[in-house]
């Protein structure tokens, strides 16, 4: 009879598997990165920045709402079938694109993306954590996030090269559809993980209801709401590059391929280094990856305003995955290190609510700030917010890596 264990090792199969199946995951959004902001423009004749925008703000909230749920959800019932359903909800997002006849059509298209990617990176998430043991927890979320972010780097670069050989639709797009597929065939694989939450859950206090929960990690504990701050000004900042780096890296007149290389090589070295800040943040702790990794981000976003180069561009880009990977993984470790396990992916399900409501309020303000004032007026003031949110986190945070940690 096979014996519930925790610890990656112990499950490195199911490990693997919810690794590869996340790179699909990340794909699904990877795929829509450098085409769509150009698409509303040249499809759809979309001449206002903010219109053009719209596609993220869908994303955003319906990912952040989806996300709040999910994570209410995994608490309660089978993780895997929540998995599968996602995959069904983003077989129709490729599709909705490809047939799209009003840009309607591509909102709705990325309402499903949000579900998608609420429901399917959630999942791969808690049950990665699920599977780690405390000290692990680091390495969990990096190779999760690494996956994923991988995966929308390299689809972000070849549906670039596809509409540049091809047309920006529907030739990309097919590629979307196998994905959907792939995605969904792999969860058929993936064993849940509810033993491997009991066996964590033994000895916790009671489970707190979803108000309770709400309040702590959105601003009553010090440490959850700073974690959840610097989130949502990360993804925050995410939503204006997705929406305003295509526009403003076009106006320095780069070719779509060219742009396509500049928006990939920013997720993939996020994805990248978050296999080396995951690990790092299980020795060193969190707090100074997290603070450090907020102004990197902001000096990067500052960086590119301030060259003209395309090979200083590369650059700029490349410090701001790096930047986004101190950041990311750590968040999701530390939130783990503070939530008890019965309450735990409740906790990531509100962290990742405000999260990625940063992706529709970034998206929103920069919209708003390049019709009213500039395109690097837009970034250089976003910039200012993951700043902000680093000061804040230097100030508030405390330590929360088990053996290291401080109490609120």
């Amino acid at each position: 009879m096979n014996q519930t264990r925790i610890g990656i090792q112990e499950n490195r199969l199911n490990f693997i598997l919810l690794v590869v199946t996340n790179f699909f995951v990340g794909s699904m959004v990877g795929l829509e990165r450098t085409l769509l902001p150009v698409i509303g423009e040249e499809d759809f004749g979309l001449v206002s920045t903010s219109a053009a925008l719209s596609f993220i703000v869908s994303f955003g909230f319906s990912k952040a709402i989806v996300n709040y749920f999910a994570g209410a959800i995994a608490d309660r019932f089978d993780r895997k079938n929540v998995l599968l359903f996602g995959w069904f909800v983003g077989l129709f997002v490729p599709l909705l694109v490809i047939f799209a006849t009003s840009w309607w059509m591509i909102i709705v298209a990325n309402v499903l993306l949000g579900i998608n990617q609420g429901l399917t990176w959630s999942m791969t998430l808690n049950m990665k954590i699920d599977l780690a043991k405390p000290t692990e927890r680091g390495l969990a979320v990096g190779m999760n996030e690494f996956a994923g972010y991988v995966g929308v780097a390299v689809m972000a670069a070849a549906s670039g090269y596809v509409a540049t050989t091809f047309s920006n639709r529907p030739e990309p797009f097919y590629i979307g559809v196998t994905v959907a597929i792939i995605g969904f065939l792999l969860s058929m694989f993936v064993k849940d993980t509810s033993g491997q939450l009991s066996l964590q859950g033994k000895g916790t206090r009671e489970r707190r209801s979803a108000k309770q929960v709400f309040m702590q990690t959105t601003w009553k504990d010090r440490s959850l709401s700073s974690l959840t701050a610097a989130g949502l000004s990360t993804n925050l900042k995410d939503g204006m590059a997705w929406g305003l780096f295509p526009f403003y890296f076009a106006s320095k007149g780069l070719s779509l391929s060219e742009i396509g290389l500049i928006v990939a090589i920013y997720p993939a070295a996020w994805g990248v280094f978050q296999l080396f800040t995951g690990v790092l943040s299980d020795r060193i702790g969190r707090k100074g990856l997290i603070v450090g990794g907020m102004l990197v981000q902001a000096t990067s976003l500052w960086m590119i305003l301030l060259v003209d180069d395309y090979s200083l561009w590369m650059v700029a880009a490349l410090l701001l995955g790096i930047g986004t990977a101190m950041v990311y993984p750590t968040i999701q470790a530390s939130i783990s290190d503070v939530a008890e396990p019965n309450w735990r992916a409740s906790a990531m399900g509100v962290y990742r609510f405000w999260r990625d409501s940063g992706y529709a309020f970034g998206a929103l303000i920069a919209g708003l700030l390049t019709d009213v004032l500039s395109i690097d007026w837009a970034i250089g003031l976003v910039a200012v917010i993951p700043f902000l949110a680093g000061i804040v986190a230097f100030a508030r945070l405390r330590e929360t890596l088990p053996g290291l940690r401080t109490e609120d």
